[in-house]
């Protein structure tokens, strides 16, 4: 005969343990996986922090109702196929890249896993979205691509250097990279003549600067890049050495010795992803949610370096900064 008694408490123990497992699976805490082009330690990361305040005023509490899984490309695009490939094996719920280079290696390795890409360029040219309204498939986010930031900067430039008749742009050709034509339309427009010297790796910098010099060049505008941004303290040292004012879009060039940096606040777009992860998370599809262009826009000047390359800034730049590097 069966013991009821034994036969109930079997019950209530299988009872127990698929209660215990639903329970767990309940509250499946959301993994998340950064990519990031530099190294360790995280404190070193900039804008960091405004993804990690953006979570926090969303309510999520890093490592207890988020986990964010940070994987380091140590300024090797290279890493990124590999650093990809782990952080699926684990699996991530969503995937943060930090850097636009890390994009392709993501697209081939996956078109589910949800993606939120914090500073893209141009995602329609560059392939990953069908359009900045409704981009499709799974990668969503943020975008630095504004024409008009473009012109500002050769204006600005025009005025903190009103002599310059012949200026520079550095750019990187490529795919999805903004054209050079936009650039020469606003030099056009305030009567400058623009030469356009390409570079492709850092191995490149020297001749290239080298090259300016020969051909006269007063000023230099750089495109923004992923490599510009990561040699920026390259780029600042070797334009100081042949004197030339230059500015940069990309974040943390006036901090490491470039003359000004105008553009998107990338402070702000990491701020702004965390509300996209949120999203996804609560249930939006990425390709349903429309890729978001700059709103905060910031002018940074180092007032050391027009010292030390003879210039006297203008008062109303000065005025018009949102910081000023004494």
């Amino acid at each position: 005969m069966i013991d009821r008694r034994a036969f109930l408490a079997c019950g209530i123990a299988v009872l127990a343990v698929r209660s215990s497992a639903e329970g767990q699976q309940a509250i499946t805490v959301p993994r998340i996986g950064v990519l990031i082009p530099g190294a360790p330690p995280l404190e070193r990361v900039p804008n960091w922090e405004g993804f990690r305040q953006g979570l926090r005023d969303l309510r999520y509490v890093e490592g207890q109702t988020i986990l964010l899984e940070y994987r380091w490309a140590e300024g090797k695009p290279e890493r990124y196929p590999d650093l990809v490939a782990d952080l699926l094996r684990l699996p991530v719920d969503i995937l943060v890249p930090m850097s636009v280079a890390a994009l392709p290696a993501i697209r081939r390795a996956t078109t589910t896993v949800p993606v939120v890409a914090v500073s893209m360029g141009d995602p329609v040219a560059d392939g990953f979205a069908k359009s900045l309204a409704r981009p499709g498939g799974n990668i969503t986010g943020l975008t630095l691509a504004n024409n008009e930031l473009v012109a500002k900067r050769v204006q600005l430039l025009k005025e903190a250097v009103p002599t310059a008749i012949r200026m520079t742009l550095l750019r990187n050709p490529r795919p999805g990279a903004t054209g050079a034509a936009v650039y020469q339309a606003a030099a056009d427009s305030l009567g400058v003549q623009l030469q356009v010297p390409e570079v492709r790796d850092a191995g490149e910098f020297e001749p290239a600067f080298q090259t300016m010099v020969r051909s006269g060049a007063q000023a230099l505008i750089l495109a923004q890049d992923p490599l510009f941004n990561f040699e920026r303290q390259q780029i600042a040292t070797l334009a100081l050495k042949r004197r030339l004012p230059t500015i940069s879009g990309e974040t943390g060039f006036a901090e490491v010795g470039g003359l000004m940096t105008y553009g998107a606040s990338i402070h702000d777009n990491f701020r702004r992803a965390a509300a996209y992860v949120d999203k996804i998370l609560k249930g939006a599809r990425p390709g349903d949610l429309p890729i978001e262009q700059p709103t905060r826009f910031e002018l940074i000047v180092n007032l050391k370096t027009a010292k030390a390359l003879g210039l006297r800034l203008p008062p109303a730049i000065v005025a018009r900064a949102d910081q000023v590097l004494q």
